[in-house]
C-alpha cells in the first residue's frame, strides 16, 4: 500500500500494541469458527459473494471532452473501457476474461481523445523503486515487465513498449513514458523499436507535453533536490528552468506552450527532519520560459505549519485556467482547499472555504471552471461521504452537482457541458455516470458483465465519538441485519495513515474490499465499528497532524482505544467478545 515517504520517519511503528491485540483475538474471533457468531442463521452469502463487486477506477475525460476512458476489474477480471460522443455509448477496449493478477492503470489520452494508452502489469509504485523486478502472479519462466499499450481509434490495443510505465500522449500523437528512470517514447503502431528519448543524469518524473506537442517537460529527481527540464528535440540542449537546490515539481504548461508553472519546496537532508515533531514545509509556486529557462517566484506560502506543501493524497493539484490564473491545492486554513492566483503574481483567493476536504479536481475543456469532490453537503453525515461541486476559477461559489445518501467522485469534463463520474450507494456498487452540465438527469452506464448480489448489503450509520482528550472522532457502525441477542463486535482499523472511511464503498481498491469484509461480517452476527482516527484525511490539517501523533504520544492508538470503549456500551454489543483487525499501519 501506498504510504507518504515521511510518514514512517514521523509517526515512526506502525500502530502500537495492535500486534498483540490480533494475536490475542485470532483465538477468540476466528473468521473461520466464529463467523456465525451470534447469528440464528448463518446467511446464504459467503465471503466471495460479498468480495465479487465490480471496482472501478482511473476515469478520465480527453482535453477536449470527447471521450472518456477507464479502468474496470471484476473479480480480477481486469478491462479498459471507453465512450465517445455523441452519445458516450460504452465500449470495451481490452478483452481479458480471466484474472492474470496483471494491473491495468496510468491511463493517458491524446488531447483530441482519438488515442488511449495504458500500462499493463507491477511497476515502480510497488516493486521497482526497492530494486526488486515487477511481480510475476503467474510465475512465468521468464521475467514479466510492466508494459505500455495504446488503442488508436477504438482498434484493437497494440503492445507499443513491453518495458515501461507512466505513458503521456502528445497532441500530436507521440508517446513519451519512463523505464528505469529515463524517458523514452514508441512507435505507436510498433512497428519499430521503442528508443530513450534524450539522457537525463536524475530519474525523470511528471512528464507534461506543451500543447503543441513540440515540448516535454519533466522532472529530474536528483535525491535531495530535483529541477525541470523542458525536452525540445534532439538538436536541442535540455533546459532548465532556474535550477537550484531545492525540490522542483509539478510543471504546468500555460495554455499557449509559452510558459511553464512549477512548485518550489526547500531542498534538505532528510536527517534534518524531527520525527517527533513537524516543522512546516513551505512552498512557492515559479513560472518560467521553457525557451531560455529563466523564471521566478510568483507567490509564496506563509512560514506556518498551514502553509505547508499539502500532504494529502494527490498534493497540489497545480493547473492554469482562464484569464490566466493559477489553480493549486494548499491547506492555508487548515483545510485541504483549492486557490486561484494569476500568473503574474499577487494575492492567492481560496475559492472553496468550509469545514471541508477538496479532492478529484479536473478542469472544464473551456479552463473556466473546476470539479471536483469534497466530503460536504447539507447533512452532517456528509463528512464521510464525497460529493460534486463546480467552481469558477477566478472567484469561490460553489455549486452542488450531486447530493444525498450516496458517494460520488473522480468527475471528468465532457462536451457540452456534460459530466461522467464515479458514483455508489452504501447498498449499490459504483458505476460511471453521466449527467447534465447542473449534474441533473444522471445515468449509469450500462457496462455488460454478472450482477452483484446488492441485497446483500446494509447501509453503515455515522457514529460520531470522542476521545480521551476530547478529541471529536467519526466512525461508521456495520450492525448485523438480524438484530437478537447481544452480539461480538470488532473495531476496524484502516492503514495509510492519510486515508478516510466512508459511509459506502471507498474510491480505493484496498478499502472497497475493506467495506465487503465489514459488511460479511456484520452478515455474520459481527457489530463492526470502522474508526476514523488522527493522523487520517477528511477533518482538517490538525487532525491529520495532530501534536502528539505517532512518536509524539501516539494519539491515534487512544482514539482506537475509545473506539473500543464506545463499542463496549452499546446495547447491541457483548462487551467481553471484542476484537479488532485492519491492515498495514492499522496492523502492524
Amino acid at each position: 500500500m501506498f504510504q507518504w515517504p515521511n510518514a514512517r520517519r514521523r509517526y515512526g511503528r506502525k500502530m502500537p500494541m495492535l500486534r498483540q491485540v490480533l494475536v490475542a483475538c485470532a483465538a477468540g474471533l476466528s473468521l473461520t469458527v466464529a463467523l456465525n457468531a451470534s447469528a440464528a442463521t448463518v446467511p446464504p452469502a459467503k465471503l466471495e459473494t460479498y468480495l465479487s463487486y465490480p471496482f472501478i477506477s482511473g476515469l478520465k475525460a480527453s482535453p477536449s471532452g470527447t471521450r472518456l476512458a477507464w479502468i474496470e476489474n471484476r473479480q480480477g477480471v481486469r478491462n479498459i473501457w471507453t465512450a465517445e460522443t455523441p452519445d458516450f455509448q460504452p465500449r470495451r477496449l481490452t478483452s481479458g476474461t480471466a484474472d492474470d493478477g496483471m494491473e491495468l492503470g496510468e491511463l493517458s489520452l491524446s488531447p483530441d481523445g482519438k488515442i488511449v494508452a495504458w500500462s499493463r502489469g507491477g511497476g515502480e509504485s510497488n516493486s521497482w523503486g526497492a530494486g526488486l523486478p515487477p511481480p510475476n502472479p503467474a510465475s512465468a519462466v521468464d521475467q514479466s515487465h510492466k508494459e505500455i499499450w495504446v488503442s488508436i481509434a477504438g482498434a484493437a490495443p497494440v503492445r507499443a513498449a513491453p518495458d515501461g510505465e507512466e505513458p503521456m500522449l502528445s497532441a500530436t500523437g507521440q508517446l513519451a513514458y519512463l523505464k528505469d528512470g529515463q524517458v523514452w517514447t514508441a512507435d505507436l503502431t510498433a512497428k519499430a523499436p521503442p528508443r530513450r528519448l534524450f539522457y537525463d543524469r536524475g530519474r525523470a518524473a511528471q512528464l507534461a507535453w506543451s500543447p503543441d506537442g513540440g515540448r516535454l517537460a519533466f522532472v529530474s529527481r536528483r535525491g535531495d533536490h530535483s529541477f525541470i527540464g523542458i525536452y525540445s528535440g534532439p538538436d536541442h540542449p535540455l533546459t532548465w528552468l532556474s535550477p537550484a537546490t531545492a525540490f522542483d515539481a509539478n510543471p504546468t504548461w500555460s495554455p499557449d506552450g509559452q510558459r511553464l508553472a512549477f512548485s518550489r519546496q526547500p531542498g534538505r537532508a532528510e536527517p534534518l527532519t524531527s520525527p517527533l515533531h513537524e516543522t512546516a514545509n513551505p512552498f512557492e509556486l515559479w513560472v518560467g520560459s521553457p525557451t531560455d529557462g529563466a523564471a521566478h517566484a510568483i507567490w509564496r506560502s506563509p512560514a506556518d505549519l498551514n502553509g505547508s506543501y499539502p500532504e494529502v493524497p494527490d498534493g497540489l493539484f497545480l493547473l492554469w485556467g482562464a484569464g490566466d490564473r493559477l489553480i493549486f491545492r494548499a491547506e492555508m486554513d487548515g483545510w485541504p482547499h483549492l486557490y486561484s492566483l494569476s500568473a503574474s503574481g499577487g494575492t492567492a483567493t481560496l475559492l472553496t472555504p468550509g469545514p471541508f476536504m477538496v479532492e478529484h479536481v479536473a478542469m472544464t475543456p473551456d479552463r473556466r471552471a473546476l470539479l471536483f469532490s469534497a466530503n460536504a453537503g447539507a447533512a452532517d453525515e456528509d463528512i464521510d461521504r464525497r460529493h460534486l461541486f463546480k467552481v469558477a476559477v477566478d472567484r469561490p461559489g460553489l455549486t452542488p452537482l450531486t447530493a444525498g445518501t450516496g458517494l460520488e467522485w473522480t468527475p471528468a469534463a465532457l462536451t457540452e457541458g456534460r459530466i461522467a463520474y464515479i458514483a455508489s450507494t452504501p447498498t449499490t456498487v459504483m458505476a460511471v455516470n453521466l449527467a447534465g452540465a447542473d449534474g441533473r438527469g444522471a445515468k449509469a452506464l450500462d457496462i455488460a458483465g454478472p450482477a452483484y448480489a446488492t441485497g446483500i448489503l446494509t447501509a453503515p450509520k455515522a457514529l460520531p465519538f470522542t476521545a480521551a482528550d476530547g478529541q471529536p472522532l467519526h466512525g461508521q457502525l456495520f450492525l448485523p441485519p438480524n438484530g437478537g441477542a447481544k452480539h461480538p463486535a470488532v473495531v476496524f482499523v484502516h492503514g495509510g495513515p492519510s486515508r478516510q472511511m466512508l459511509l459506502g464503498w471507498s474510491y480505493m481498491d484496498y478499502y472497497a474490499n475493506a467495506y465487503a469484509v465489514n459488511q460479511y461480517l456484520a452478515s455474520r452476527g459481527f457489530v463492526v465499528l470502522s474508526v476514523n482516527y488522527r493522523l487520517g484525511i477528511g477533518y482538517g490539517r490538525a487532525f491529520q497532524h495532530p501534536e502528539k501523533g505517532g512518536r509524539a504520544g501516539d494519539a491515534e492508538y487512544q482514539d482506537v482505544l475509545a473506539a473500543a470503549r464506545l463499542l463496549q456500551q452499546l446495547p447491541q454489543v457483548d462487551p467481553t467478545r471484542l476484537g479488532i483487525w485492519g491492515g498495514s499501519y492499522g496492523a502492524g
